[in-house]
């Protein structure tokens, strides 16, 4: 009996498919290579195409520039720009922003002063403070929380226990989602050596614009990641296997803050609450108009990637992100603890987090809109 024929044109997906997927095997050692030698990753992206300066008195600086994620759980921060929240509240202080793909990467920008302020995870906020022994950065406010989830290829994983032995992708080695992942997989009384990702669950550092074409090709078995490419892999046939809300009590536990070089804050500090105005007041149009922020958060990702999201991926994703000015500092000092139980930080960094807080500003906006003030867990700076 003759062999069953196979069309020219699957035989050209399937070789186009395979070519991908050895185009991406060959090119994660170079990835590797390069987050290694740089020690932060990708490049800052600049986005100088916001809205005009407004009309009004300048504040005390030209210009401020403001670094942030093409993530959904960065809004406040593509909905601030994107609405001109930040710009208006700036008056003739003009707003500069930059999109970065990991905190690290913002991390080093802020310290080299190619930023002013950023919104970032705790992990490379916490990071930072602590290398520069706490002389480089104040978190000086909330943004979101939730929004984090780890997701899976159903044919391969099942249940929590599948994961090991198996190929999970976060965003770099130490972001928030890595250290997570980490703390998630000592939990289970797995080991996982933190600076390789090797052991008893193979963890791989990727890009999340490399992520979902790593998952489709079968070179990762799934991710623990933030949104849009949680429900992105979920699009591609992913399905989520664990809410990191689920372990946090009350579902809540910080995502996003906003932090700021400390020079800047000493120097302008006008200009900073300005910034946190914009921030809170986007908040509470986030939070006033869900259907409305959606669509604007979409249009600057569009803008940033060049291209919105599909519905698919944005509509299952919003509803688990919780936009907040609260920092949820408790859950900051919980997530120190993780990257040193993880091996990413030493012992002593538990004790010298404190002083990362410098809530004045954030509490003298909330004042003045009626709203109670936030607390900084005992980690504050206190006020000057």
């Amino acid at each position: 009996m003759p062999a069953p024929r196979t069309s020219p044109r699957r035989t050209r997906t399937r070789t186009a498919a395979l070519r991908r997927a050895l185009a991406f095997a060959a090119a994660l050692p170079l990835l590797a290579a390069a987050l290694t030698a740089c020690g932060y990753g990708s490049q800052a992206q600049r986005n100088d195409d916001a809205v005009p300066v407004a009309r009004g008195k300048k504040l005390s600086a030209d210009t401020v520039r403001i670094g942030y994620f093409p993530n959904l759980t960065h809004a406040t921060a593509l909905v601030g720009d994107q609405e001109g929240f930040f710009q208006k509240e700036l008056g003739g202080t003009r707003v500069s922003t930059a999109s970065f793909n990991a905190g690290p990467s913002e991390i080093e920008a802020l310290n080299a002063g190619s930023i002013d302020i950023g919104f970032i995870g705790p992990s490379p906020a916490i990071n930072g403070y602590t290398k520069a022994k706490g002389r480089n950065l104040r978190i000086v406010a909330g943004a979101a929380s939730g929004g984090v989830k780890l997701v899976v290829d159903p044919e391969k994983i099942r249940t929590p226990g599948d994961v090991k032995g198996k190929r999970i992708a976060t965003p770099q080695l130490g972001n928030t989602q890595d250290v997570a992942f980490l703390d998630w997989i000592a939990q289970q009384g797995w080991k996982v050596d933190p600076q390789s990702g090797k052991g008893d669950v193979s963890v791989l550092r990727t890009d999340n614009k490399v992520t979902p074409d790593a998952f489709a090709s079968g070179s990762v078995d799934g991710a623990w990641v933030p949104e849009p490419t949680a429900s992105q892999l979920v699009a591609k046939g992913a399905k989520v296997l664990l809410d990191e809300a689920s372990l946090w009590p009350g579902k809540k536990f910080t995502i996003t803050n906003v932090i700021v070089s400390q020079k800047f804050l000493d120097k302008h500090p006008d200009v900073v609450e300005a910034v946190l105005r914009g921030a809170v007041k986007t908040n509470e149009w986030i939070n006033a108009n869900p259907e409305k922020a959606k669509r604007s958060a979409n249009a600057r990702l569009a803008k940033l990637t060049g291209k919105p999201l599909p519905a698919e991926v944005i509509d299952p994703a919003w509803p688990s992100i919780h936009f907040t000015d609260d920092p949820l500092a408790a859950t900051l000092r919980a997530q120190a603890g993780h990257a040193v139980q993880a091996g990413l930080l030493d012992e002593t960094a538990l004790a010298e987090i404190t002083g990362i807080y410098d809530l004045g500003p954030l509490n003298k906006v909330l004042a003045a809109e009626g709203r109670p003030a936030v607390a900084d867990d005992g980690l504050g700076v206190g006020r000057r």
